[in-house]
Protein backbone atom coordinates (compact mmCIF):
# COMPACT_ATOMS: atom_id res chain seq x y z
CA UNK A 1 0.00 0.00 0.00
CA UNK A 2 1.87 3.65 -1.29
CA UNK A 3 1.15 6.00 2.11
CA UNK A 4 0.85 9.62 0.65
CA UNK A 5 -1.05 12.53 1.38
CA UNK A 6 -2.73 12.64 -1.90
CA UNK A 7 -4.23 9.25 -1.25
CA UNK A 8 -7.77 9.34 -0.51
CA UNK A 9 -8.38 7.19 2.79
CA UNK A 10 -10.98 3.82 1.71
CA UNK A 11 -14.24 4.10 3.47
CA UNK A 12 -14.50 3.31 7.20
CA UNK A 13 -16.99 1.84 9.24
CA UNK A 14 -19.54 -0.16 8.76
CA UNK A 15 -20.76 -1.54 5.83
CA UNK A 16 -24.19 -1.43 6.96
CA UNK A 17 -23.90 2.18 8.19
CA UNK A 18 -22.68 2.98 4.25
CA UNK A 19 -25.64 1.58 2.81
CA UNK A 20 -27.92 3.04 4.55
CA UNK A 21 -26.11 6.66 4.31
CA UNK A 22 -25.87 5.72 0.61
CA UNK A 23 -29.67 4.71 0.13
CA UNK A 24 -30.66 7.36 2.31
CA UNK A 25 -29.01 9.83 -0.34
CA UNK A 26 -30.21 8.30 -2.72
CA UNK A 27 -34.19 9.34 -1.42
CA UNK A 28 -33.09 12.26 -0.08
CA UNK A 29 -30.98 13.91 -3.19
CA UNK A 30 -33.80 12.01 -5.34
CA UNK A 31 -36.64 13.84 -3.88
CA UNK A 32 -35.25 17.07 -3.69
CA UNK A 33 -34.21 16.81 -7.36
CA UNK A 34 -37.64 15.47 -9.13
CA UNK A 35 -40.06 18.05 -6.94
CA UNK A 36 -37.09 20.51 -8.21
CA UNK A 37 -37.21 19.31 -12.06
CA UNK A 38 -40.90 19.25 -11.88
CA UNK A 39 -41.19 22.53 -9.91
CA UNK A 40 -38.61 24.22 -13.12
CA UNK A 41 -40.90 22.18 -15.72
CA UNK A 42 -44.24 24.00 -14.16
CA UNK A 43 -42.62 27.32 -14.28
CA UNK A 44 -41.15 27.61 -17.63
CA UNK A 45 -45.29 26.18 -18.78
CA UNK A 46 -46.47 28.73 -16.38
CA UNK A 47 -44.32 31.81 -18.35
CA UNK A 48 -45.25 30.54 -21.73
CA UNK A 49 -48.45 30.52 -21.00
CA UNK A 50 -48.71 34.22 -19.63
CA UNK A 51 -46.11 35.49 -22.50
CA UNK A 52 -47.92 34.31 -25.50
CA UNK A 53 -45.73 31.77 -26.18
CA UNK A 54 -47.27 28.44 -25.62
CA UNK A 55 -49.37 27.27 -28.98
CA UNK A 56 -52.03 26.59 -26.84
CA UNK A 57 -52.00 30.63 -25.43
CA UNK A 58 -51.32 32.04 -28.97
CA UNK A 59 -54.46 30.56 -30.13
CA UNK A 60 -56.79 31.55 -27.89
CA UNK A 61 -55.73 35.57 -28.70
CA UNK A 62 -55.53 34.66 -32.25
CA UNK A 63 -58.27 37.15 -33.09
CA UNK A 64 -55.97 40.05 -31.37
CA UNK A 65 -53.07 39.73 -33.99
CA UNK A 66 -51.34 43.04 -32.74
CA UNK A 67 -51.21 41.41 -29.47
CA UNK A 68 -49.69 38.38 -30.71
CA UNK A 69 -47.66 39.65 -33.13
CA UNK A 70 -46.11 42.39 -30.39
CA UNK A 71 -45.23 39.44 -27.78
CA UNK A 72 -43.81 37.61 -30.83
CA UNK A 73 -40.95 39.98 -31.05
CA UNK A 74 -40.85 41.92 -27.64
CA UNK A 75 -41.46 38.83 -25.68
CA UNK A 76 -37.66 37.49 -26.70
CA UNK A 77 -36.18 40.62 -26.84
CA UNK A 78 -36.84 41.87 -23.32
CA UNK A 79 -36.42 37.93 -21.95
CA UNK A 80 -32.75 38.68 -23.42
CA UNK A 81 -32.31 42.33 -22.27
CA UNK A 82 -33.37 40.32 -18.57
CA UNK A 83 -31.38 37.30 -19.09
CA UNK A 84 -28.00 39.13 -19.82
CA UNK A 85 -28.57 41.67 -17.03
CA UNK A 86 -29.07 38.33 -14.46
CA UNK A 87 -26.19 36.93 -16.02
CA UNK A 88 -23.64 39.50 -16.06
CA UNK A 89 -24.09 41.32 -12.87
CA UNK A 90 -25.12 38.70 -10.27
CA UNK A 91 -22.00 35.70 -10.75
CA UNK A 92 -18.39 36.17 -11.75
CA UNK A 93 -18.53 32.53 -13.04
CA UNK A 94 -17.80 32.07 -16.85
CA UNK A 95 -18.35 29.46 -19.34
CA UNK A 96 -21.23 27.27 -19.33
CA UNK A 97 -22.75 25.79 -16.01
CA UNK A 98 -24.33 23.07 -17.28
CA UNK A 99 -23.61 19.30 -18.11
CA UNK A 100 -20.18 20.04 -18.96
CA UNK A 101 -19.60 21.93 -15.47
CA UNK A 102 -21.30 18.98 -13.40
CA UNK A 103 -19.01 17.24 -15.72
CA UNK A 104 -15.98 19.07 -14.75
CA UNK A 105 -16.81 18.93 -10.84
CA UNK A 106 -17.58 15.23 -10.27
CA UNK A 107 -14.30 14.13 -12.84
CA UNK A 108 -11.47 16.41 -11.37
CA UNK A 109 -13.26 16.66 -7.76
CA UNK A 110 -13.88 20.38 -7.70
CA UNK A 111 -17.42 20.38 -6.51
CA UNK A 112 -19.91 22.85 -8.10
CA UNK A 113 -19.82 26.41 -8.21
CA UNK A 114 -21.52 28.88 -5.34
CA UNK A 115 -24.91 28.37 -4.70
CA UNK A 116 -25.95 31.82 -6.10
CA UNK A 117 -24.38 31.21 -9.34
CA UNK A 118 -26.35 28.20 -9.69
CA UNK A 119 -28.95 29.75 -8.91
CA UNK A 120 -28.13 32.90 -11.37
CA UNK A 121 -28.52 29.44 -13.74
CA UNK A 122 -32.05 28.42 -12.98
CA UNK A 123 -33.14 31.79 -12.72
CA UNK A 124 -32.08 32.83 -16.07
CA UNK A 125 -32.88 29.41 -17.74
CA UNK A 126 -36.15 29.64 -16.73
CA UNK A 127 -36.78 33.33 -18.09
CA UNK A 128 -35.11 32.16 -21.22
CA UNK A 129 -37.11 29.40 -22.11
CA UNK A 130 -39.78 31.06 -20.89
CA UNK A 131 -39.59 33.99 -23.44
CA UNK A 132 -39.62 31.58 -26.33
CA UNK A 133 -35.72 30.95 -26.99
CA UNK A 134 -34.52 28.17 -28.70
CA UNK A 135 -32.56 26.33 -25.99
CA UNK A 136 -33.67 23.36 -23.92
CA UNK A 137 -34.88 22.47 -20.57
CA UNK A 138 -32.66 19.26 -19.47
CA UNK A 139 -29.44 20.81 -19.25
CA UNK A 140 -30.59 23.13 -16.38
CA UNK A 141 -32.70 20.54 -14.89
CA UNK A 142 -29.69 18.29 -14.99
CA UNK A 143 -27.73 21.18 -13.26
CA UNK A 144 -30.25 21.15 -10.46
CA UNK A 145 -30.31 18.12 -9.53
CA UNK A 146 -26.57 18.43 -9.11
CA UNK A 147 -26.94 21.27 -6.77
CA UNK A 148 -29.00 19.23 -4.44
CA UNK A 149 -26.40 16.73 -5.06
CA UNK A 150 -23.51 18.83 -4.09
CA UNK A 151 -25.25 19.89 -0.82
CA UNK A 152 -25.43 16.33 0.53
CA UNK A 153 -21.80 15.70 -0.62
CA UNK A 154 -20.15 17.87 1.50
CA UNK A 155 -21.32 16.39 4.71
CA UNK A 156 -18.65 14.68 6.35
CA UNK A 157 -19.59 11.38 5.94
CA UNK A 158 -16.85 9.36 6.21
CA UNK A 159 -17.70 7.86 2.70
CA UNK A 160 -14.62 9.34 0.34
CA UNK A 161 -16.81 9.04 -2.92
CA UNK A 162 -19.75 10.59 -1.77
CA UNK A 163 -19.47 14.18 -3.41
CA UNK A 164 -19.67 12.70 -6.91
CA UNK A 165 -21.76 9.94 -6.00
CA UNK A 166 -24.05 12.42 -4.42
CA UNK A 167 -24.07 14.62 -7.91
CA UNK A 168 -24.48 11.58 -9.85
CA UNK A 169 -28.30 10.94 -7.68
CA UNK A 170 -29.53 14.05 -8.61
CA UNK A 171 -28.89 14.46 -12.37
CA UNK A 172 -30.64 10.49 -12.25
CA UNK A 173 -33.66 11.94 -10.36
CA UNK A 174 -33.41 14.81 -13.29
CA UNK A 175 -33.49 12.64 -16.33
CA UNK A 176 -36.08 10.15 -14.45
CA UNK A 177 -38.08 12.83 -13.85
CA UNK A 178 -37.55 14.06 -17.36
CA UNK A 179 -38.53 11.29 -19.37
CA UNK A 180 -40.53 9.00 -16.84
CA UNK A 181 -37.23 6.76 -17.84
CA UNK A 182 -35.71 5.64 -14.58
CA UNK A 183 -33.14 3.16 -16.56
CA UNK A 184 -31.96 6.37 -18.75
CA UNK A 185 -31.97 8.20 -16.12
CA UNK A 186 -29.55 5.69 -14.21
CA UNK A 187 -27.75 5.31 -17.33
CA UNK A 188 -26.75 8.78 -18.16
CA UNK A 189 -25.14 9.25 -14.57
CA UNK A 190 -22.83 6.67 -15.05
CA UNK A 191 -22.32 7.41 -18.84
CA UNK A 192 -21.98 11.17 -18.99
CA UNK A 193 -21.31 12.35 -15.95
CA UNK A 194 -19.47 9.25 -13.76
CA UNK A 195 -18.00 7.60 -16.31
CA UNK A 196 -17.71 4.49 -14.17
CA UNK A 197 -19.97 1.61 -13.05
CA UNK A 198 -19.09 0.90 -9.85
CA UNK A 199 -21.42 -1.00 -6.91
CA UNK A 200 -20.90 1.76 -5.08
CA UNK A 201 -22.18 4.22 -6.98
CA UNK A 202 -24.59 2.04 -8.86
CA UNK A 203 -26.99 1.53 -5.55
CA UNK A 204 -27.73 5.03 -4.62
CA UNK A 205 -28.19 5.72 -8.18
CA UNK A 206 -30.44 3.47 -8.95
CA UNK A 207 -32.59 4.54 -6.15
CA UNK A 208 -32.69 8.69 -7.03
CA UNK A 209 -33.90 7.58 -10.49
CA UNK A 210 -36.43 5.07 -8.90
CA UNK A 211 -37.61 8.08 -6.76
CA UNK A 212 -37.96 10.61 -9.46
CA UNK A 213 -39.81 8.25 -11.63
CA UNK A 214 -42.03 7.70 -8.78
CA UNK A 215 -42.18 11.91 -8.26
CA UNK A 216 -43.33 11.71 -11.52
CA UNK A 217 -45.47 9.18 -12.75
CA UNK A 218 -47.25 8.01 -9.56
CA UNK A 219 -47.36 11.05 -7.11
CA UNK A 220 -47.27 13.53 -9.87
CA UNK A 221 -48.90 11.84 -12.69
CA UNK A 222 -47.48 13.48 -15.33
CA UNK A 223 -47.69 13.03 -19.03
CA UNK A 224 -45.32 11.26 -21.18
CA UNK A 225 -43.41 13.23 -23.67
CA UNK A 226 -45.82 11.45 -26.46
CA UNK A 227 -47.14 8.34 -27.31
CA UNK A 228 -46.75 6.34 -30.65
CA UNK A 229 -48.61 3.08 -31.97
CA UNK A 230 -46.05 1.37 -33.88
CA UNK A 231 -46.58 -1.89 -35.46
CA UNK A 232 -42.94 -3.35 -35.77
CA UNK A 233 -40.82 -2.81 -38.82
CA UNK A 234 -42.70 -4.22 -41.68
CA UNK A 235 -39.40 -4.40 -43.88
CA UNK A 236 -36.00 -6.10 -43.78
CA UNK A 237 -34.26 -3.74 -45.77
CA UNK A 238 -35.43 -0.48 -44.07
CA UNK A 239 -32.72 -0.86 -41.06
CA UNK A 240 -30.27 -0.55 -43.67
CA UNK A 241 -32.57 2.94 -44.21
CA UNK A 242 -32.16 3.67 -40.30
CA UNK A 243 -28.58 3.08 -40.55
CA UNK A 244 -28.46 5.44 -43.51
CA UNK A 245 -30.60 8.29 -41.26
CA UNK A 246 -28.38 7.68 -38.70
CA UNK A 247 -25.59 8.60 -41.34
CA UNK A 248 -27.44 11.91 -41.92
CA UNK A 249 -28.14 12.98 -38.53
CA UNK A 250 -24.49 12.17 -37.74
CA UNK A 251 -23.29 15.04 -40.46
CA UNK A 252 -25.85 17.41 -39.14
CA UNK A 253 -25.65 16.76 -35.70
CA UNK A 254 -21.46 17.74 -36.62
CA UNK A 255 -22.59 21.42 -38.32
CA UNK A 256 -24.87 21.71 -35.35
CA UNK A 257 -22.28 21.66 -32.61
CA UNK A 258 -19.48 23.20 -34.74
CA UNK A 259 -21.85 26.11 -35.41
CA UNK A 260 -22.95 26.76 -31.55
CA UNK A 261 -19.17 26.80 -30.90
CA UNK A 262 -18.43 29.05 -34.22
CA UNK A 263 -21.23 31.40 -32.23
CA UNK A 264 -20.26 31.36 -28.72
CA UNK A 265 -16.67 31.94 -30.00
CA UNK A 266 -17.73 35.27 -32.13
CA UNK A 267 -20.14 36.36 -29.58
CA UNK A 268 -16.96 37.95 -27.80
CA UNK A 269 -15.53 39.61 -30.19
CA UNK A 270 -18.98 41.81 -31.42
CA UNK A 271 -18.98 44.98 -30.02
CA UNK A 272 -22.44 44.78 -28.30
CA UNK A 273 -22.13 44.89 -24.81
CA UNK A 274 -22.30 41.37 -22.78
CA UNK A 275 -25.62 42.17 -21.52
CA UNK A 276 -27.38 42.52 -24.61
CA UNK A 277 -26.17 40.13 -26.90
CA UNK A 278 -29.34 37.79 -25.53
CA UNK A 279 -31.32 40.83 -26.53
CA UNK A 280 -29.84 40.12 -30.53
CA UNK A 281 -30.82 36.53 -30.37
CA UNK A 282 -33.92 37.67 -29.08
CA UNK A 283 -34.88 40.04 -32.12
CA UNK A 284 -33.99 36.89 -34.12
CA UNK A 285 -36.13 34.44 -32.58
CA UNK A 286 -39.15 36.79 -32.72
CA UNK A 287 -39.11 37.91 -36.43
CA UNK A 288 -38.68 33.97 -36.98
CA UNK A 289 -41.22 33.37 -34.99
CA UNK A 290 -43.28 35.63 -36.86
CA UNK A 291 -43.22 33.24 -40.14
CA UNK A 292 -43.18 29.76 -38.01
CA UNK A 293 -44.25 29.73 -33.92
CA UNK A 294 -42.95 26.23 -33.88
CA UNK A 295 -39.30 27.24 -33.68
CA UNK A 296 -40.23 29.15 -30.44
CA UNK A 297 -39.09 27.60 -27.02
CA UNK A 298 -38.17 24.05 -26.61
CA UNK A 299 -40.89 23.09 -28.98
CA UNK A 300 -42.58 20.46 -26.92
CA UNK A 301 -45.79 20.74 -29.13
CA UNK A 302 -44.11 20.61 -32.48
CA UNK A 303 -41.65 17.26 -31.35
CA UNK A 304 -45.73 15.67 -31.11
CA UNK A 305 -46.67 17.10 -33.89
CA UNK A 306 -43.50 15.25 -36.05
CA UNK A 307 -44.64 11.76 -35.25
CA UNK A 308 -48.07 12.28 -37.26
CA UNK A 309 -48.46 12.21 -40.74
CA UNK A 310 -49.47 15.23 -42.69
CA UNK A 311 -48.51 17.55 -39.78
CA UNK A 312 -45.69 19.29 -42.02
CA UNK A 313 -45.21 19.45 -45.51
CA UNK A 314 -42.27 18.28 -47.05
CA UNK A 315 -41.08 21.66 -48.37
CA UNK A 316 -41.98 23.41 -44.31
CA UNK A 317 -39.34 20.42 -42.75
CA UNK A 318 -35.97 21.81 -44.44
CA UNK A 319 -36.73 25.35 -43.53
CA UNK A 320 -37.55 24.28 -39.98
CA UNK A 321 -34.58 22.29 -39.34
CA UNK A 322 -32.69 25.15 -40.74
CA UNK A 323 -34.06 27.51 -38.54
CA UNK A 324 -33.91 25.40 -35.34
CA UNK A 325 -30.20 24.81 -35.88
CA UNK A 326 -29.38 28.56 -36.44
CA UNK A 327 -31.56 29.85 -33.82
CA UNK A 328 -30.63 27.19 -31.43
CA UNK A 329 -26.63 27.82 -31.75
CA UNK A 330 -27.45 32.10 -31.71
CA UNK A 331 -29.64 31.59 -28.59
CA UNK A 332 -27.22 29.69 -26.51
CA UNK A 333 -23.82 31.45 -28.23
CA UNK A 334 -25.29 34.69 -27.73
CA UNK A 335 -25.64 34.39 -24.17
CA UNK A 336 -29.60 33.01 -23.67
CA UNK A 337 -29.16 30.33 -20.24
CA UNK A 338 -30.43 26.47 -21.78
CA UNK A 339 -29.59 23.44 -23.02
CA UNK A 340 -28.74 21.60 -26.32
CA UNK A 341 -30.65 18.22 -25.43
CA UNK A 342 -34.47 19.43 -26.03
CA UNK A 343 -33.50 21.76 -29.45
CA UNK A 344 -31.72 18.47 -30.74
CA UNK A 345 -34.42 15.90 -30.41
CA UNK A 346 -36.69 18.66 -32.24
CA UNK A 347 -34.30 19.20 -34.75
CA UNK A 348 -33.93 15.05 -34.63
CA UNK A 349 -37.26 14.21 -34.87
CA UNK A 350 -37.97 16.42 -37.76
CA UNK A 351 -34.53 15.11 -39.60
CA UNK A 352 -36.63 11.85 -39.15
CA UNK A 353 -39.42 13.09 -40.55
CA UNK A 354 -38.14 14.90 -43.71
CA UNK A 355 -35.91 11.44 -44.49
CA UNK A 356 -39.43 9.29 -44.68
CA UNK A 357 -41.26 11.98 -46.56
CA UNK A 358 -38.62 11.79 -49.32
CA UNK A 359 -38.27 7.88 -49.04
CA UNK A 360 -42.13 7.57 -49.09
CA UNK A 361 -43.65 10.45 -51.14
CA UNK A 362 -40.64 10.82 -53.38
CA UNK A 363 -38.80 7.95 -53.80
CA UNK A 364 -42.17 5.66 -53.29
CA UNK A 365 -39.96 3.30 -50.96
CA UNK A 366 -42.74 0.83 -48.75
CA UNK A 367 -42.00 1.63 -45.41
CA UNK A 368 -43.49 0.93 -41.75
CA UNK A 369 -44.81 4.84 -41.33
CA UNK A 370 -43.64 8.01 -40.40
CA UNK A 371 -43.19 7.44 -36.31
CA UNK A 372 -39.65 4.97 -36.32
CA UNK A 373 -38.32 7.02 -38.75
CA UNK A 374 -39.13 10.13 -36.67
CA UNK A 375 -37.96 9.13 -33.61
CA UNK A 376 -35.00 7.29 -34.89
CA UNK A 377 -33.53 10.97 -36.27
CA UNK A 378 -34.55 12.11 -32.75
CA UNK A 379 -32.55 10.10 -30.43
CA UNK A 380 -29.53 9.77 -33.48
CA UNK A 381 -29.12 13.64 -33.48
CA UNK A 382 -29.09 13.88 -30.05
CA UNK A 383 -27.21 10.74 -29.06
CA UNK A 384 -23.87 12.27 -30.17
CA UNK A 385 -24.44 15.45 -29.15
CA UNK A 386 -24.65 15.00 -25.62
CA UNK A 387 -22.52 11.47 -25.38
CA UNK A 388 -24.57 9.15 -24.50
CA UNK A 389 -25.99 6.30 -26.73
CA UNK A 390 -27.24 4.08 -24.26
CA UNK A 391 -28.95 6.47 -22.61
CA UNK A 392 -30.89 7.67 -25.58
CA UNK A 393 -31.74 3.96 -26.50
CA UNK A 394 -33.42 3.54 -23.31
CA UNK A 395 -35.16 6.61 -23.38
CA UNK A 396 -36.66 5.06 -26.47
CA UNK A 397 -37.58 2.08 -25.24
CA UNK A 398 -38.85 3.35 -21.80
CA UNK A 399 -41.02 6.14 -23.51
CA UNK A 400 -42.55 3.94 -26.47
CA UNK A 401 -42.34 0.59 -24.21
CA UNK A 402 -41.85 -1.03 -27.84
CA UNK A 403 -39.01 -3.36 -28.76
CA UNK A 404 -38.90 -3.08 -32.15
CA UNK A 405 -38.50 0.93 -32.40
CA UNK A 406 -35.64 0.64 -29.60
CA UNK A 407 -34.08 -1.85 -32.19
CA UNK A 408 -34.64 0.74 -35.16
CA UNK A 409 -33.20 3.73 -32.62
CA UNK A 410 -30.12 1.59 -31.84
CA UNK A 411 -28.84 1.07 -35.84
CA UNK A 412 -29.46 4.29 -35.92
CA UNK A 413 -27.48 5.70 -32.90
CA UNK A 414 -24.71 3.55 -33.77
CA UNK A 415 -24.10 4.52 -36.63
CA UNK A 416 -24.83 8.72 -36.06
CA UNK A 417 -22.09 7.94 -32.66
CA UNK A 418 -19.10 6.28 -35.08
CA UNK A 419 -18.94 9.24 -37.20
CA UNK A 420 -19.54 11.95 -35.20
CA UNK A 421 -16.82 10.30 -32.12
CA UNK A 422 -14.31 10.58 -35.54
CA UNK A 423 -15.09 13.48 -36.99
CA UNK A 424 -15.84 15.30 -34.13
CA UNK A 425 -15.80 14.31 -30.51
CA UNK A 426 -17.15 12.09 -27.92
CA UNK A 427 -19.76 14.85 -27.24
CA UNK A 428 -20.49 18.56 -27.49
CA UNK A 429 -19.90 18.77 -23.67
CA UNK A 430 -16.53 16.85 -23.89
CA UNK A 431 -15.33 19.64 -27.24
CA UNK A 432 -16.72 22.53 -24.56
CA UNK A 433 -14.35 21.10 -21.84
CA UNK A 434 -11.49 20.51 -24.48
CA UNK A 435 -11.64 24.02 -24.77
CA UNK A 436 -11.31 25.18 -21.36
CA UNK A 437 -8.45 22.83 -21.23
CA UNK A 438 -10.08 19.70 -19.17
CA UNK A 439 -9.63 17.41 -22.17
CA UNK A 440 -11.23 13.88 -21.29
CA UNK A 441 -10.70 12.21 -24.86
CA UNK A 442 -7.74 10.53 -23.57
CA UNK A 443 -9.57 9.10 -20.10
CA UNK A 444 -10.34 10.78 -16.92
CA UNK A 445 -7.09 9.87 -15.32
CA UNK A 446 -5.25 11.90 -17.83
CA UNK A 447 -7.28 15.06 -17.39
CA UNK A 448 -7.19 14.73 -13.57
CA UNK A 449 -3.23 14.38 -14.09
CA UNK A 450 -3.50 17.09 -16.37
CA UNK A 451 -5.58 19.86 -14.16
CA UNK A 452 -3.16 19.23 -11.46
CA UNK A 453 -0.01 21.26 -10.88
CA UNK A 454 3.14 21.09 -10.40
CA UNK A 455 3.10 23.84 -8.82
CA UNK A 456 0.83 23.02 -6.14
CA UNK A 457 3.51 20.43 -5.20
CA UNK A 458 6.62 22.34 -4.96
CA UNK A 459 9.44 21.28 -2.71
CA UNK A 460 10.44 23.47 0.30
CA UNK A 461 14.04 24.31 1.55
CA UNK A 462 15.62 24.46 -1.96
CA UNK A 463 18.93 26.35 -2.05
CA UNK A 464 18.76 29.25 -4.18
CA UNK A 465 21.75 31.63 -4.86
CA UNK A 466 22.08 35.27 -6.43
CA UNK A 467 24.14 35.49 -9.90
CA UNK A 468 26.60 37.51 -8.06
CA UNK A 469 27.56 35.52 -5.12
CA UNK A 470 30.63 34.13 -4.78
CA UNK A 471 31.03 30.41 -5.69
CA UNK A 472 32.91 29.58 -2.72
CA UNK A 473 30.08 31.14 -0.40
CA UNK A 474 27.43 28.78 -2.88
CA UNK A 475 29.49 25.57 -2.69
CA UNK A 476 29.93 25.95 1.24
CA UNK A 477 26.07 26.10 1.65
CA UNK A 478 25.41 23.19 -0.82
CA UNK A 479 28.22 21.18 1.82
CA UNK A 480 26.19 21.58 4.65
CA UNK A 481 22.66 20.75 2.87
CA UNK A 482 21.95 17.68 1.33
CA UNK A 483 21.36 19.52 -2.11
CA UNK A 484 23.37 18.85 -5.12
CA UNK A 485 22.02 21.84 -7.16
CA UNK A 486 21.37 25.64 -6.24
CA UNK A 487 18.92 27.33 -8.39
CA UNK A 488 20.80 31.41 -9.74
CA UNK A 489 18.35 34.38 -9.75
CA UNK A 490 19.29 37.83 -10.77
CA UNK A 491 18.22 40.48 -9.38
CA UNK A 492 14.36 40.74 -10.81
CA UNK A 493 13.59 37.11 -9.16
CA UNK A 494 14.18 35.32 -12.73
CA UNK A 495 15.57 32.34 -13.02
CA UNK A 496 19.20 32.70 -14.30
CA UNK A 497 20.39 28.97 -14.29
CA UNK A 498 21.18 26.04 -12.54
CA UNK A 499 25.12 25.22 -10.52
CA UNK A 500 25.67 22.19 -9.55
CA UNK A 501 29.46 22.09 -9.84
CA UNK A 502 32.39 24.29 -9.87
CA UNK A 503 35.42 26.23 -8.56
CA UNK A 504 37.06 29.85 -8.23
CA UNK A 505 36.18 32.74 -6.39
CA UNK A 506 34.25 34.87 -9.45
CA UNK A 507 30.13 34.88 -9.30
CA UNK A 508 28.07 31.90 -9.61
CA UNK A 509 26.03 32.90 -11.94
CA UNK A 510 29.10 32.94 -14.13
CA UNK A 511 29.01 29.05 -13.84
CA UNK A 512 25.32 28.16 -13.98
CA UNK A 513 23.89 26.30 -16.96
CA UNK A 514 20.75 27.03 -18.55
CA UNK A 515 18.29 23.32 -16.70
CA UNK A 516 17.82 20.84 -18.91
CA UNK A 517 13.35 21.34 -18.13
CA UNK A 518 11.63 24.18 -16.61
CA UNK A 519 8.10 23.96 -15.54
CA UNK A 520 5.69 27.07 -15.31
CA UNK A 521 2.43 27.68 -13.55
CA UNK A 522 0.54 26.03 -15.89
CA UNK A 523 2.43 22.67 -16.41
CA UNK A 524 -0.22 19.97 -15.30
CA UNK A 525 1.84 16.65 -13.72
CA UNK A 526 1.19 14.62 -16.94
CA UNK A 527 3.37 16.69 -18.71
CA UNK A 528 5.68 16.70 -16.27
CA UNK A 529 6.18 13.57 -16.12
CA UNK A 530 6.61 13.60 -20.31
CA UNK A 531 8.96 16.43 -20.11
CA UNK A 532 11.49 14.23 -16.93
CA UNK A 533 12.22 11.57 -19.29
CA UNK A 534 16.01 11.65 -18.68
CA UNK A 535 16.20 13.94 -16.51
CA UNK A 536 18.77 13.49 -13.19
CA UNK A 537 19.14 16.22 -10.53
CA UNK A 538 16.82 16.68 -7.42
CA UNK A 539 14.51 19.42 -8.85
CA UNK A 540 13.01 21.18 -11.62
CA UNK A 541 12.43 24.85 -11.68
CA UNK A 542 9.11 26.76 -11.69
CA UNK A 543 9.03 29.88 -13.32
CA UNK A 544 6.17 32.11 -13.92
CA UNK A 545 5.39 32.38 -17.97
CA UNK A 546 4.69 35.76 -18.27
CA UNK A 547 8.11 37.32 -16.76
CA UNK A 548 10.49 34.13 -15.72
CA UNK A 549 10.28 34.95 -12.22
CA UNK A 550 11.55 31.82 -10.11
CA UNK A 551 8.07 30.56 -8.52
CA UNK A 552 10.19 27.09 -6.71
CA UNK A 553 11.02 23.84 -7.51
CA UNK A 554 9.26 20.46 -7.98
CA UNK A 555 11.22 17.29 -7.00
CA UNK A 556 10.98 14.03 -9.35
CA UNK A 557 9.96 11.92 -6.12
CA UNK A 558 7.12 14.08 -5.72
CA UNK A 559 5.72 14.51 -9.47
CA UNK A 560 5.49 10.60 -9.07
CA UNK A 561 4.18 10.08 -6.21
CA UNK A 562 1.29 12.30 -6.99
CA UNK A 563 0.94 10.77 -10.16
CA UNK A 564 0.72 7.22 -8.66
CA UNK A 565 -1.62 8.59 -5.96
CA UNK A 566 -4.02 10.18 -8.26
CA UNK A 567 -3.83 6.48 -10.13
CA UNK A 568 -4.65 4.56 -7.08
CA UNK A 569 -7.90 6.97 -6.27
CA UNK A 570 -8.99 6.57 -9.97
CA UNK A 571 -9.00 2.65 -9.33
CA UNK A 572 -10.39 2.91 -5.73
CA UNK A 573 -13.10 4.97 -7.36
CA UNK A 574 -13.96 2.54 -9.80
CA UNK A 575 -14.12 -0.84 -8.03
CA UNK A 576 -15.30 0.70 -4.74
CA UNK A 577 -18.01 -1.73 -3.43
CA UNK A 578 -21.03 -0.83 -0.84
Amino acid sequence: MLHSPFIEEPDTGSPLARILLLSLTGVVVGTAGSLAAIGFVELVGWLNHVLLVSPRTRVQYEENLWLVTAATVLVPVLGGLFVGLLSSRLTAVKGALGPAGVIRAVQLRLGLPKLRSGWVLISASAISLGCGASVGQYGPMVYLGAMFGDLVGRLRTGITNLPSISIACGVAAAISTAFNAPIAGLVFAHEVILRHYSTQAFAPTTVAASVGYIMANVVFERPPLFLVSFGGVEHGYEFVLFGLLGLVCALVAIVFMRLLLMVSAYAPKTKLPVFMRPMGAGLCVGLVGLWSPDILGMGKETLRFATIEGAFTLSELPLLIAAKITLTALCIGMGFAGGVFSPSLLIGVLLGAFFWMIGDSVLGIPNSGLAVYALCGMMALASPVIGAPLTAILIVFELTRNYDITIASMVAVVFAQLVVHHLFGRSLFDVQLAHDGVDLSAGRDQAKLNATKVIDHRTENLLTAQASEPVACVRERMEDSEWTSVFVLDKTGCLRGVFRKGSGTGPVGDQAVPPEVVFDETTGILDALHDMRGFVGDALPIVERSTGRFLGAVSEAAVVEVYLSISQNLRYEENAAL
